[in-house]
């Protein structure tokens, strides 16, 4: 029995789902912040770390026997990669960080409702007397009582001596 939408109908659905359409303007705005962050790295970042008058590495080889190896490739990839992890988290997670920081300000933590088990380390309900994967006997846990203060002991009387 076929569908009443038919393919078309199927596929359209699809591709007009929430995931979908998110998915891919995440992968157009990454290209293109992509393409920023190599901008940066490559204009300015690199440039100042380069040998004095030389911020390209790409020349530097060294030859063995007759085979040559480019290592300034390897450099100019490692300095790239360095300075492109630098300026996303300086420029992207740190504020990003901050901003999280700012917004949770004042935001009670959740209470933690869980422990883990001593036997095998699952999460079992903090009031549980067993686990329910390896059956290990656990005590609950009681809350904490505030204790009372302790009063102070009074120096006993001196005693006369007869």
């Amino acid at each position: 029995m076929a569908d009443k939408k038919g393919v078309v109908g199927e596929f359209k659905e699809f591709l007009l789902r929430g995931h979908v359409v998110d998915l891919a303007v995440a992968v157009v705005i990454g290209a293109a912040f992509g393409a920023v962050v190599k901008a940066f790295v490559s204009d300015i970042l690199t440039p100042l770390v380069g040998i004095p008058g030389k911020a390209d590495f790409s020349s530097l080889h060294f030859t063995i026997r007759g085979s040559t190896f480019q290592y300034g490739d390897l450099i100019n990839t490692a300095i790239t990669f360095f300075f492109v992890a630098a300026a996303v988290f300086f420029f992207v997670i740190k504020p990003l960080n901050v901003l999280a920081a700012r917004r949770n300000k004042g935001v009670p933590e959740p209470e933690v409702t869980t422990r883990p088990c001593p036997e095998c380390l699952s999460d079992i309900p903090k009031e549980a007397r067993r686990c329910k994967f390896c059956t290990a006997s656990v005590e609950p846990v009681q809350p904490v009582q505030p204790a009372e203060p302790v009063q102070p002991v009074q120096p006993a009387e001196p005693v006369a001596a007869d």
